[in-house]
This record gives C-alpha cells, sequence and structure tokens, in this order.
C-alpha cells in the first residue's frame, strides 16, 4: 500500500471536473487510475513523471506525508490568492488595451458556433459555443465545450472565459480554461465589413488537452448565431464529430482543412 502518494493524488485530482477528465487527459485507463487512487500500485516512472507535469508538483512532493502535502497544496492557493489581489504592473497597461480595443467590436457581440480540428482529438472535429458580450467598458467572452467522447457517455464539459480587443481590422480573443487552469489560448479572426455578420475565419493556438501538452495552431471558422439565442439549443450542436460528417456542411470542412498552400511558409487564416 502506498497511502501518502494515493491521499495526495486524490487531493489533486479533487480540482478537477472528475476522475474521468483526468484520464483522459493523461491517456491513461480508469481502472489501473483506480489502483494508483487507491494506493494498490504505484504507477510507472513514465506515468509517475506524467501525472506530476500534469498537476504542476514536483516528483518528491506528491510523495510527501498527506498532511504535510495538504498544507503545501493550501499555502500555494493562499500565494495565489495573495498575488491576484494585489497590484499588478501590468493592470494599467491592460486597463488601457481594453478600452482601445473595445472600439468597433459591437457589430460582432452575440453567439458563435466555433469550428475548427480538435487539439486533443485528432482526426475530430470540434464545435463549440462562443459568446461575446459588452461590460464595464471592455469586450468578454465565454467558450463553452460540451464533448461525448463515446455514445451514452455523460458529456464532459469545459469553460473558458476571456477578453476580446479590434486592434487594426484584426479581432484578438485570449482566454484561461477556468475549471483546470490548465490552458491558456489565443485566436486571432478576420473580421467581416458587410452589411451583416455571417461568419469569421481566423486562426486558434492552444495546447493540446492531453499528458503531452502540446502547442498547436487551427484554422478556426466563426458562424454567428445571433444575439438572443436558445443557448441550449445552440450546446446541442457542440461536441466531438467525424470529418466526413454531414452534420459539418462541406464549405466549413474545407474552410478548416489545416494544409499549408504550396509556397507558403506559415499556416494561413482562410477568408
Amino acid at each position: 500500500m502506498d497511502s501518502d502518494f494515493a491521499l495526495n493524488l486524490r487531493l489533486l485530482c479533487g480540482y478537477h471536473r472528475s476522475i474521468a477528465e483526468v484520464c483522459r487527459r493523461l491517456e491513461v485507463n480508469r481502472p489501473q487510475f483506480n489502483r494508483w487512487l487507491a494506493g494498490q500500485y504505484r504507477p510507472s516512472r513514465h506515468h509517475f513523471r506524467r501525472i506530476c507535469d500534469f498537476f504542476g508538483v514536483e516528483e518528491h512532493e506528491i510523495l510527501l506525508p498527506a498532511a504535510t502535502f495538504a498544507e503545501l497544496v493550501q499555502i500555494r492557493a493562499r500565494q495565489w490568492q495573495r498575488a491576484e489581489q494585489s497590484p499588478r504592473p501590468e493592470a494599467p497597461h491592460l486597463a488601457r488595451l481594453a478600452h482601445t480595443g473595445a472600439d468597433g467590436m459591437e457589430r460582432f457581440l452575440g453567439s458563435y458556433l466555433e469550428t475548427y480540428l480538435s487539439m486533443a482529438y485528432p482526426g475530430k472535429i470540434l464545435r463549440t459555443l462562443v459568446t461575446l458580450v459588452r461590460r464595464d467598458g471592455g469586450i468578454y467572452y465565454q467558450r463553452t465545450e460540451r464533448v461525448r467522447e463515446a455514445p451514452g457517455q455523460k458529456p464532459l464539459h469545459g469553460l473558458y472565459l476571456g477578453v476580446a480587443h479590434m486592434l487594426a481590422d484584426r479581432i484578438f480573443l485570449n482566454d484561461y480554461e477556468t475549471l483546470t487552469g490548465l490552458e491558456i489560448t489565443q485566436t486571432v479572426l478576420i473580421p467581416t465589413f458587410r452589411n451583416r455578420v455571417v461568419r469569421l475565419h481566423g486562426l486558434r493556438l492552444g495546447a493540446a488537452g492531453r499528458w503531452d501538452r502540446q502547442p498547436v495552431c487551427a484554422r478556426v471558422v466563426y458562424d454567428f448565431l445571433g444575439r438572443d439565442v436558445d443557448l441550449r439549443r445552440a450546446l446541442r450542436q457542440c461536441g466531438l464529430y467525424d470529418c466526413d460528417c454531414l452534420d459539418i456542411s462541406d464549405d466549413v470542412r474545407q474552410a478548416i482543412r489545416n494544409e499549408v498552400a504550396p509556397g507558403d511558409w506559415h499556416l494561413k487564416a482562410r477568408g
């Protein structure tokens, strides 16, 4: 029995949505992970290092006595809280950026279906719901993921919160994943200047939600739904799709392909 490691692992898992979500992101099967949680076995060296990297702890820390480890985690949480409450040198710059970048964004407020080739599920298309609103002089947004990994399984949800800026005819979206705090993403969109906003094209940069945390860039399409939409109905359209699924229109599937054209040195947005 390895009770301290098991208790410390359970404590860390408590900061995530579910054990299933942790297993998915570590790419470990649930029965094997349950044996670690029960203290029956200790992970192999390879898995042990991946677990520590995933949770952001040192290898020697996760082997500390459970009471000591819990105190260490609480101290770090208080340090992060104090850091959030204290004035930071970047605050005035971010405030200026929020004010300047809000100009010209009014016509782009509302909800969108965001579609791109999934970073965490290679070979699948991911569709999410993104809603932009104006608040306190700035433009903020929420991205909601709803992923059902297999038929009949309960869907997993992800929630990203971020801020949007319009700078030199480009829309910049910067957000972070709120449930685990393990990812920051940036999306750059090409705005349309037609009378009606229908579709926006761009690029999305982030890290794959798996143990390897591979940085990835993908083409993305934003289809405008409107300012007053049925969010439940919109969320039912979100999730993972096969690349040949007819629920995704052919023009969208073509727009999100990530090939680099001959003569190009970089992956460029379409549109």
